[in-house]
């Protein structure tokens, strides 16, 4: 399990910008340090426990790059075609005679290269009368070959410790002939929602409570980003109760993760319930939508509890979780990168904070795309999530948008993959 120290997520300042959370998480948590063995079939997704050096050269051999003829570069016509005796041929996944001076050989894409010849013609640039080939003139030594090595040579460090592995990621050491990776344990992430006034889907609803969506949403960002989810349902508005529970699952996993009960309301119980138990630190974040993070340790276990609102807990879980899941778990920081894109809407905010607009890509009449408010505020509107695209960021020092202006757009793929 991860074991921090209880001053960890301690921070001096009265308002922590997304940057400085961002750092301070990914200077501050210690990875998990537990590797399993898993199969090529089953690596996706996973974080890289040890740099992969490439066991050979991709391509193994030198081959053709195109269905032709393959000669030596020294025989090439230089001033006129030239016609060659075609002797042999070779396909993929076959071996080749020596070519002889002064003649062609039929090759085919992926064929080794027979020893003698550098240079292959493609098939559509000849002409083939009888035994013979008639090749033009003016083409360049090495053309249409795949040197070994050209893609990878041996020995170069194909991928790095705590790449978040892709299906080009397997696909490149399936190339290698690998069949098992080294890679970090799934990061163990408890999950639970707080309030009296949350029933679960499924159960009987009453009239003053409202069905729990957050618990369901974080579960699914979590397993995206190949967490697995311990889900303890809803703890009631009770201290001791949730002191217990928190103490319980800080010893069998690596993150804490609630929704709910985190500001400083007479009814909202997590924070009491934390420093009974373990050290907290309620941060204050320059963030819209969002309201105070509260992060601390319990038992040497990072705690992060969500606010309560839909929109405010996806916000805050992007730039709060997701940096400690992918710390936790050693994994190469992963900086999102907006997108350019034309604002189709007018916007003003305030100067030092960070905002989050929820917004509709279209094409416009011009082909740029444009990016369309949702037409509603508030950070309980689930289908402004749910209706959208993804998010406009706008930066702290920004204080308003006009209708045309560029503004940069992270789509929901982006933030919770």
């Amino acid at each position: 399990m991860a074991q921090l120290s209880d001053d960890c997520f301690a921070f001096g300042g009265p308002m922590m910008s997304v940057d400085e959370a961002v750092r301070l998480i990914a200077e501050r948590v210690t990875p998990v340090l537990d590797v399993e063995t898993v199969t090529l079939a089953r690596a996706d997704g996973r974080i890289l426990a040890k740099e992969i050096l490439a066991p050979l050269p991709l391509p193994p051999f030198t081959n053709s790059a195109v269905d032709g003829y393959a000669v030596s570069s020294r025989d090439l016509p230089q001033k006129q075609e030239q016609a060659f005796a075609v002797t042999g041929r070779v396909q993929a996944g076959s071996s080749a005679q020596p070519l002889r001076p002064g003649r062609a050989m039929r090759i085919f894409t992926g064929a080794p290269m027979p020893d003698g010849a550098d240079t292959v013609f493609m098939q559509e640039d000849v002409r083939v009368e009888g035994d013979s080939v008639i090749l033009p003139a003016g083409l360049k030594p090495g053309a249409n070959v795949r040197p070994a090595g050209e893609d990878i040579p041996a020995d170069f460090a194909a991928l790095q410790a705590g790449q978040r592995l892709r299906p080009q990621d397997v696909a490149l050491v399936a190339a290698f002939g690998l069949t098992q990776l080294d890679v970090v344990r799934r990061i163990r992430v408890a999950v639970f929602s707080t309030g009296n006034e949350l029933a679960s889907p499924g159960e009987v609803r009453a009239a003053a409570q409202l069905f729990d969506s957050n618990r369901f949403m974080l579960m699914a960002m979590l397993r995206r980003l190949g967490c697995e989810v311990s889900d303890l349902g809803i703890l009631r508005d009770d201290r001791a109760a949730l002191a217990r529970a928190l103490q319980e699952v800080a010893g069998t996993h690596d993150l804490i993760l609630t929704t709910g009960g985190v500001s400083t309301g007479e009814e909202d119980h997590v924070k009491a319930s934390v420093e009974s138990v373990g050290r907290l630190v309620l941060w204050r974040m320059a963030i819209k939508p969002g309201r105070p993070v509260a992060m601390g340790i319990i038992g040497g276990t990072p705690f992060i509890g969500l606010p309560g609102n839909p929109v405010a807990s996806f916000v805050t879980f992007v730039h709060v979780v997701r940096p400690t899941i992918l710390a936790l778990s050693g994994a190469q920081p992963e900086k999102l990168l907006p997108m350019p894109v034309r604002a189709a809407f007018s916007y003003k905010k305030k100067i030092s904070r960070r905002e989050y607009v929820r917004v509709t890509l279209r094409k416009a009449a011009d082909g740029a795309l444009e990016a369309v408010k949702f037409p509603r505020e508030g950070a309980g509107l689930l289908s402004s999530l749910a209706d959208t695209h993804g998010l406009v960021e706008l930066d702290e020092d920004v204080t308003q948008v006009a209708p045309g202006q560029a503004v940069g757009f992270l789509s929901y793929a982006s933030l919770i993959n």
